[in-house]
């Protein structure tokens, strides 16, 4: 899934093939929803081998910017998201990624990394309120 500066707008956006627009750091941002409840689990970022892993295997590979390296979504917890659909946007510089989680997504333990909601003070100060998830 290689970029090509040869490929047009047209191809990219009204096409039928598959032609990831990586950003100038070789990445693309994904979004996984729980195919279920349609939660929002978690947003990281995908290189090329992390995204072909993901295609050939069926689970969630993300590129780790902090540690700089591969990373199975769930390889120490054994709690992998499970692909069912992929979805891309409509220049295909991100994805939509429908999974089934094997167990909680977030390092903190709960089901989805987006467990805080920001709501705004009296003061005028942003604050953030945990939500269920």
């Amino acid at each position: 899934m290689t970029q090509s500066n040869e490929i047009t707008k047209e191809a990219r956006e009204e096409g039928s093939a598959f032609l990831p627009m990586f950003d100038a750091q070789g990445l693309l941002t994904a979004v996984v929803i729980d195919t279920k409840t349609k939660e929002v689990l978690v947003v990281a970022f995908m290189n090329d081998a992390s995204l072909r892993l993901t295609l050939e295997t069926g689970e969630v590979h993300f590129w780790s910017r902090s540690r700089a390296r591969l990373w199975k979504k769930g390889e120490t917890s054994g709690n992998v998201l499970k692909v069912v659909e992929i979805r891309v946007d409509c220049d295909q510089d991100a994805l939509v990624i429908f999974a089934e989680p094997a167990g909680p997504t977030c390092h903190t333990g709960r089901p989805s990394c987006f467990y805080r909601q920001v709501n705004s003070s009296d003061e005028g100060t942003p604050t953030l309120v945990k939500v269920k998830t």
